[in-house]
């Protein structure tokens, strides 16, 4: 059987036989493990919809003994569709299958309120910023609790009454003959949107929405040792939700500019130091490029091309331990293009004068060893 078509008594782990009961309490518990709400699992809200969608048919007399008959083909040939809920809330959806909230009793959908959405936005920032972390803002357009009305949709003054189309549920169902007999369809009230409730005279800032968008502010800590690409999670600073519900949450993603002749590697910080042929022979200090303005460092005497010195603790810190990483510079030598003659003479005479001796490798300094470093 496809995935998309399990048996729905195994997704609730019921046998054939039990009674309703049974199935409402496995429904149950399922939902309270599954709900996106409570879950972290990355399939949690496919998981939920498959059982959801296994207890809406099981739970119904007509549409279970079709099932238990002709499986999902006789489901398909019947009509039947999943409902569309929303998830956002875990006693909404408790009280679109059973009439209740989360904890029992009357679930008019006038009493409801369910989460708003989060909200996207952006920042960027330099890679100094990045290394000693920094305060910043960043515009967003957020829905925001109508202050007219408080979020209620309501004119001042007008009676808010429970929707007479769906009694409060929010939600209607509809009885349609098919081959297999009656199927039970169940969809959004469409007098009042899923909402149930009616308001007489909405409230004229807000158009009976509740919310209006506005333009907010958001301001953000954000730590040293960000990495380019990450985002970070205000809590509660997202849309305000309907009927005066909890707000979303609002995610800002950070990207990290880069910076000329700097390469991030993790926690480390790779750049370049060009030498003459000279300065390598004998050594010399040059100023290399880091986020925190040029790092004048010891180039010993004999530095080869391609060699890679380390400055411990220049690099960025980890977002973990706050521990910075270690700056890597990678030597480059530049060798004279052009000599003059007497030039020419010169750096003959100085080769007869060194001889092989000056040249010697080290035993871990040979041509496979360094060409393995390179690649490290």
């Amino acid at each position: 059987m496809a995935a998309t078509e399990q048996d729905y008594y195994e997704l609730l782990g019921v046998d054939r036989g039990d009674a309703d009961d049974a199935i409402k309490r496995a429904f149950r518990s399922l939902a309270r493990e599954l709900h996106p709400d409570v879950s972290d699992a990355p399939d949690a809200q496919e998981r939920f919809r498959k059982v959801a969608e296994a207890y809406e048919v099981l739970s119904d007399p007509e549409r279970r003994r079709t099932y238990d008959r002709y499986g999902h083909a006789g489901l398909r040939g019947g009509g039947f569709q999943p409902s569309e809920f929303d998830l956002g809330n875990l006693s909404d959806v408790f009280a679109a299958f059973f009439g209740e909230g989360l904890f029992g009793g009357g679930g008019a959908a006038a009493q409801r309120a369910s989460h708003g959405g989060d909200v996207s936005v952006a920042t960027r920032i330099t890679l100094a910023e990045a290394l000693r972390g920094v305060s910043v803002t960043a515009d967003a357009r957020v829905a925001q609790h109508c202050g007219d009305c408080d979020g209620s949709g309501a004119a001042d003054g007008s009676e808010i009454t429970v929707c007479p189309g769906c009694g409060g549920a929010g939600r209607v169902r509809q009885v349609a003959q098919s081959v297999f007999g009656q199927v039970m369809r169940t969809g959004l009230c469409p007098r009042c949107e899923g909402s149930g409730r009616h308001v007489e005279n909405p409230c004229p800032r807000c158009d009976g929405e509740g919310r209006t968008i506005e333009e907010v502010v958001l301001a953000l800590d954000i730590p040293p040792g960000i990495h380019d690409g990450q985002r970070m999670r205000l809590r509660g600073e997202g849309h305000a939700g309907p009927l005066g519900g909890p707000r979303g949450d609002a995610y800002v993603h950070i990207g990290v500019a880069p910076l000329d002749g700097v390469e991030r590697d993790g926690d480390d910080l790779l750049t370049i130091a060009d030498l003459t042929m000279t300065q390598a022979a004998i050594g010399v200090t040059v100023d290399v490029v880091t986020p925190e303005g040029p790092h004048a460092m010891e180039v010993p005497a004999g530095t080869q091309p391609g060699d890679l010195l380390r400055v411990r603790g220049r690099g960025m810190p980890s977002l973990d331990t706050g521990r910075r990483g270690d700056l890597l510079v990678h030597v480059g030598v530049r060798v004279p293009r052009k000599l003059t003659a007497d030039q020419r003479l010169k750096v003959m005479a100085l080769e007869m004068e060194l001889g092989s001796e000056p040249y010697a490798a080290d035993e871990d300094d040979g041509f496979f060893a360094r060409l393995r470093g390179a690649f490290r």
